[in-house]
């Protein structure tokens, strides 16, 4: 039985690296580092940032795909997948770290005016204006799972008042916390800055619409660290040049890399960084060698997927 990793993306980690690393961790299994295109009778398992085209096929006998980084919703929806087969992913403490990071950045950035501060040294202005307090600033973090849940407790533990969003009830020391599509419009009402942490779902893709966009607070800003297609890219725009939103921060979109021609990228109110937010799996890929074993030993994955519910 063997072990295929799939990457295809060489600027992250290259599979040859990923194997070194889970070689001493699984001795004497095959492990194949990188797709040849032919089909591999052995592989019970395949470690992959996405299932391209036609690679399901080419594995008749497997048994798992282990995703590497975040968001599962293109493997499950993969029509070449059995669904029999198991799909597990990371949950490392790396990532979900930085996204809290990258979400914080850009809330503080606001909070202590540093755009406008940039701004008056190009033209040689002294302006000082107060920054805004964190117990008067209101941070709503919808998804409330490993990442977001992370999220909310930093910006908590910074004083911010926090609200956070899920689909079923949650409980986080620090945060006030509601659940259910009821509770989503008046919650955004009441958010000085959104981070979205979402996954993509039957029920979250293209939720973000003009109605959701015009239940925000007026100068609302809007951080999405989630998936691409929770938003509708001409809604977005609509809302950013209509109101209420003030400014959206998008390190995901629905095409990715961002076409050059997107009218995003010369947006004045929409900043790009291009899927950024979470890089070092580090601890996390180990998890990838333990379920390869859990899997031949027949014994329970760690974070299974449950693929009835894309997450």
């Amino acid at each position: 039985m063997a072990l295929l990793i799939d990457i295809r993306d060489p600027s992250w980690m290259k599979e040859e690296d990923l194997a070194a690393l889970l070689a001493p961790k699984l001795p004497g299994v095959q492990i194949y580092a990188g797709n040849e295109g032919r089909t591999y009778d052995d592989v019970t398992m395949v470690a992959a940032v996405k299932l391209h085209p036609g690679v399901a096929k080419q594995l008749p006998n497997l048994r798992l795909v282990q995703k590497l980084g975040a968001g599962v919703d293109t493997m499950v929806s993969d029509p070449d997948l059995p669904a029999e087969v198991k799909l597990t992913r990371l949950k490392p403490l790396g990532p979900a770290q930085e996204i809290a990071e990258y979400a914080v950045a850009f809330v503080l950035q606001r909070q202590r005016n540093l755009l406008f501060h940039a701004q008056n040294q190009m033209q040689s202005s002294w302006q000082p204006i107060p920054p805004k307090r964190a117990p008067h600033t209101t941070v709503g973090v919808l998804g409330l799972g490993h990442i977001g849940s992370l999220a909310a407790k930093t910006f908590a533990s910074l004083g911010f008042r926090v609200l956070g969003w899920s689909q079923s009830t949650k409980s986080i020391e620090g945060v006030d916390c509601r659940h259910g599509a009821e509770a989503l419009k008046p919650l955004l009402g009441d958010c000085d800055y959104v981070v979205s942490i979402l996954p993509s779902t039957e029920k979250t893709r293209d939720l973000f619409d003009l109605g959701l966009f015009s239940a925000m607070k007026v100068g609302s800003i809007l951080i999405n660290a989630g998936r691409g297609d929770l938003m509708v890219e001409d809604d977005l725009i609509d809302a950013l040049a209509n109101g209420p939103i003030e400014a959206a921060v998008l390190d995901v979109v629905r095409t990715e890399p961002l076409p050059s021609n997107h009218p995003f990228w010369a947006h004045p109110k929409i900043t790009i960084t291009p899927h950024v937010s979470g890089w070092h799996a580090d601890e996390g890929l180990i998890d990838v060698a333990e379920n390869y074993k859990r899997l031949m030993n027949g014994q329970s994955l760690l974070n299974e997927v449950d693929r009835s519910k894309g997450y």
